[in-house]
């Protein structure tokens, strides 16, 4: 493992832990936490990009979800600040959780410039979008750069739980319905998680600059 990338916010800035624990539902705390706009359709990165530019952190200990927004802007979000249900379709697949009240909507919508509101998963692991994992080796991301003309192109804009040293080009695609080791635990690759145009982004800045989707 090169690399972890976790994030408790879907869309934000991805967090890089030296360390985390994996369960059956995952990384605990990742993607927890979600975006929903005026409709209460799902809203992330590939809606508007430049929210890869905001930070979010999450305290488990006290429930706390703290977002720091481009400008030195910060707020926090506790549990007292949980309002009403709502159920937010990820794909076809209904996610329940509550609505997030306080200054952490207003916050985002105000950076984002349209209304959005803040949602937490009743259950840990329902915030991605297809498995509760994912991961992709650097050398598949090296040679997709290289074949069109990026050479630099980042792992980071794939947005995968973890980035793997060591093996060839593709190698992964090849370990569907096998068990991997990582650490101390033992996973089931269950097979490939399509892309979104999230990944035409460059991560750090949010701008699209290479059609990942269609290369």
């Amino acid at each position: 493992v090169a690399r972890i990338g976790v994030t408790p916010l879907k869309g934000t800035r991805m967090l890089h832990p030296a360390a985390v624990e994996l369960t059956p539902l995952g990384i605990p705390g990742n993607r927890r936490f979600h975006l929903v706009n005026e409709r209460g359709e799902l809203f992330s990165c590939g809606d508007f990009g430049p929210l890869m530019r905001v930070g979010a952190a999450y305290d488990a200990a006290t429930g706390t979800l703290a977002l720091e927004l481009p400008g030195g802007t910060r707020v926090e979000a506790g549990p007292d600040d949980l309002g009403g249900p709502h159920v937010t379709d990820f794909y076809g697949r209904p996610v329940p959780g509550r609505l997030v009240e306080g200054p952490a909507a207003a916050a985002i919508s105000a950076y984002v410039g349209r209304p959005l509101r803040v949602v937490r998963a009743d259950a840990d692991g329902d915030g991605p979008d297809v498995h509760r994992l994912t991961l992709v080796s650097l050398a598949s991301v090296e040679d997709l750069g290289v074949r069109h003309g990026r050479p630099d192109l980042s792992p980071g804009r794939f947005r995968m739980n973890l980035e793997l040293d060591g093996c060839a080009p593709y190698e992964e695609d090849g370990w569907s319905g096998t068990a991997v080791r990582i650490g101390p635990a033992v996973i089931r690759v269950l097979g490939p998680v399509p892309r979104c145009v999230a990944t035409t982004r460059d991560p750090a800045s949010g701008a699209k600059d290479f059609d990942t989707l269609k290369a």
